[in-house]
């Protein structure tokens, strides 16, 4: 196949025909598609670079591309494609390349020049008709292979899926998702629903579902397209936190989507609630929206939560008074109050929340109480939502510690948890850490799993933000009456003596914090107001002054907590720059438009129960296979294994949005606070970040956003009805429903 094209039209604005092949990607949009790439074209020296949507973006490959040239004024000329198709190419060194771009797993760079070194042009041919042919190559096993043909196949059926994703004018990003998820049935599938999309494809959101369908004919008006969109936007309302959403309300949302007549949206709400996908209830004399999962969590997280308050104990009963003065001297303790009240609620009671925050004596509690049970069971469990939570709950107590996750084990094949009603755990005794993190899918999916028997503690900070998930489990808990609470508020004289944790308790009373500076806190404030210049402390401060001052590892020991993830001083720009800081070399793959370097720090975005990571597991990546196409990465001291196509799971966690570290203990942390990020500034938010911090604290920014920050009580409400759920059971007061 002929690439030489140096004589090509340079006109802008012309529509031309060039052809060349990919030797190197710039960006990817993962969203949209829009791909910058370096071409080359035979009779130039130099590449061309094109930008537009690329259908394949396999090294090597052939591109037939119809554009124009323009002229960029900060990157000077290029070809925007109009149209692109690939065709793989027939140059022997085109087919080492392509072979070697890790697109046929088994077949790195050093293997795809052997194979082409000894069949050059007929390579191809002997993969696809004769691949036993291989064989005869050094190093290529008859494992290796297997992997190749069943890599080789599997690539076509791919390839077919990316054309007919680009015929609808749609990212082949997500091929390789599609044909994972429905296989050889893809095609079909998408074609016969593809909305499905939206909630089966982890990264697909609804527009590209929706433009999808449009393209292949759907009305805009079709009841698929109504139902689709409903359980889209109440979707959309969950990742907010809402539970359920007021009726009328929801369907402006709806319009706001789909723009379409309002009875067609009203008949697919009745059509969605026939199916049982959504549940419609009277609260409080407005009808409301519920999907039929969150209607679940909720319901059954109040039922479960009652019937554990009025059960018996299995335990032996124990006389409170003599275990407190037993485990005092045990221990040498000398309790406080409101630490003695806790503990005789959890001897003598069932169900009890302790709340408060840092440095008030949480953690002195649960050795007790733990003390105290084991003496009388050895059936006790700890847990907490996070691996980085479970661990400091093991560190603190000496006691095992596992997320809920674990806790409940996961069904990698059918998906949820082993542990429920059918298979419960066995215990007396289970104490729930860092409770604020847990939305209401997962506190349902513990509470199911608890004997009624069991002792259940519940221990959190409800001046913390609420989950990242549905719901506010232990605000609503807390707020119902129903569950004993017992709040601890003061501070311990040890704990005095940090700035950090006297700062902590400041903001949550709306008091400003202390901001001098002294060569002995550890609680820094650096006032900054220009942007740049918070962002060239924040880098400075990681790479340099934290680790010379404290003796602290940069990438292990310091971390990065910002508002939001755009900006300056957002997560994205943050983790480009230390990235090229602190890990600038090493092997390295990009995906998606990022850069993985061996060394990386990198965090889990979404719950894969398979590998039993979940949603903020933070690792360290340790290898890159181009021949496997996969990498390495080390969370929790176990060694995951990621392919390509997995690898958007992961992101750069140098900088971590304020969520994102909930439930962490880091024993430094770096906060950048700038008027720029106003919308976000709010008083849970901003403790939240500092109370991340073990042994330092350091805020970079202005003091005015400091200050509206803590002005900023302003808690954005949840709908939940949790609160009223358990009054209702517990009462026995009527309640309102019905559509």
């Amino acid at each position: 196949m002929s690439i030489n094209q140096s004589n090509i039209s340079k006109k802008e604005g012309t529509i031309i025909n060039l052809q060349g092949q990919l030797e190197r990607l710039t960006y990817e949009n993962k969203e949209n598609g829009f791909t910058v790439a370096k071409v080359r074209i035979k009779g130039r020296q130099d590449f061309v670079t094109v930008v537009g949507n690329i259908p394949d973006h396999s090294l090597g490959g052939i591109l037939n591309m119809q554009g124009i040239w323009t002229s960029h004024p900060k990157f000077g000329e290029q070809f925007k494609i109009i149209s692109c198709s690939c065709s793989v190419p027939a140059a022997v060194y085109g087919i080492e390349k392509y072979l070697g771009s890790g697109l046929i797993k088994g077949l790195g760079p050093a293997v795809a020049k052997k194979i082409v070194s000894t069949f050059g042009e007929k390579t191809f041919d002997v993969i696809e008709e004769n691949p036993n042919s291989l064989l005869t190559i050094p190093g290529v096993g008859k494992g290796r292979v297997n992997t190749i043909k069943q890599a080789w196949q599997e690539q076509k059926e791919i390839r077919a899926v990316m054309v007919f994703l680009q015929n609808y004018d749609v990212s082949t990003a997500y091929a390789i998702k599609i044909y994972k998820k429905y296989g050889n049935d893809s095609i079909f599938l998408v074609k016969s629903n593809p909305y499905r999309l939206a909630s089966d494809i982890w990264g697909i959101g609804f527009a590209t579902a929706d433009k999808i369908a449009q393209n292949l004919g759907f009305d805009e008006n079709s009841p698929l397209r109504a139902q689709a969109g409903i359980l889209f936007v109440l979707q959309e309302l969950t990742t907010n936190g809402h539970v359920y959403y007021p009726y009328q309300d929801l369907i402006q949302e709806v319009n706001k989507v789909l723009n379409i007549d309002e009875l067609i949206v009203e008949k697919a709400m009745q059509s969605l609630l026939r199916e049982g996908k959504i549940v419609i209830e009277q609260i409080e004399n407005v009808q409301s929206v519920y999907l039929a999962n969150c209607y679940l969590a909720e319901t059954k997280i109040a039922e479960k939560l009652i019937k554990l308050k009025t059960s018996s104990k299995r335990t032996k009963l124990i006389d409170a008074e003599s275990a407190i003065e037993w485990v005092q001297k045990k221990l040498s303790l000398t309790l406080a109050a409101k630490q003695i009240e806790a503990i005789k609620t959890a001897i003598d009671g069932k169900l009890l929340v302790i709340t408060g925050s840092p440095g008030t004596g949480k953690t002195t509690i649960t050795k007790a109480i733990l003390e105290i049970f084991f003496s009388v069971t050895k059936k006790i469990h700890l847990t907490a939502p996070t691996g980085r939570a479970a661990k400091r709950m093991a560190e603190a107590t000496k006691h095992e510690a596992k997320t809920i996750h674990r806790l409940l084990e996961c069904n990698t094949i059918n998906g949820g948890f082993l542990r429920n009603e059918e298979n419960p755990l066995d215990c007396d005794l289970l104490i729930l850490d860092e409770a604020s993190m847990v939305d209401v899918f997962l506190m349902h999916s513990l509470l199911k799993a608890i004997p009624k028997h069991t002792t259940v503690i519940i221990i959190g900070d409800i001046n913390q933000l609420p989950s990242v998930g549905a719901g506010s489990v232990l605000k609503d808990i807390i707020l119902s009456g129903v569950i004993t609470v017992v709040e601890l508020n003061e501070i311990f004289r040890q704990a005095q003596q940090s700035k950090i944790i006297v700062n902590s308790h400041k903001i949550v009373h709306g008091d400003y914090p202390d901001i001098s500076n002294s060569e002995e806190t550890d609680f820094f404030f650096m006032q900054e107001e220009d942007l740049e210049k918070v962002r060239e402390k924040v880098l400075r401060v990681v790479q340099e002054r934290i680790p010379q001052k404290f003796g602290y590892n940069a990438i292990n020991d310091v971390q990065v907590l910002t508002p939001m993830h755009r900006g300056e001083v957002g997560t994205n720009s943050l983790n480009e720059a230390l990235q090229k800081l602190l890990n600038p070399k090493g092997a390295e793959i990009t995906r998606v438009g990022r850069k993985y370097r061996v060394g990386d720090k990198v965090m889990q975005t979404k719950n894969n129960y398979d590998k039993e990571v979940f949603n903020g597991d933070l690792g360290i990546i340790k290898k890159i296979d181009y021949e496997t196409q996969s990498i390495i990465v080390n969370i929790d001291d176990r060694n995951i294994n990621y392919e390509y196509w997995e690898i958007e799971e992961l992101a750069l966690a140098y900088a971590i949005s304020i969520h994102k570290s909930q439930g962490s203990e880091y024993k430094a942390v770096v906060i950048p606070i700038v008027m720029s990020h106003y919308i976000m500034l709010q008083r849970n938010l901003i403790y939240t970040g500092i109370t991340r911090g073990k042994n330092l604290v350091v805020i970079i920014g202005s003091q005015k956003a400091l200050f509206w920050a803590v002005n900023n009580n302003k808690i954005m409400n949840r709908n939940t009805w949790l609160s009223k759920r358990l009054q209702v059971l517990y009462t026995g007061a009527p309640k309102e429903c019905g559509f």
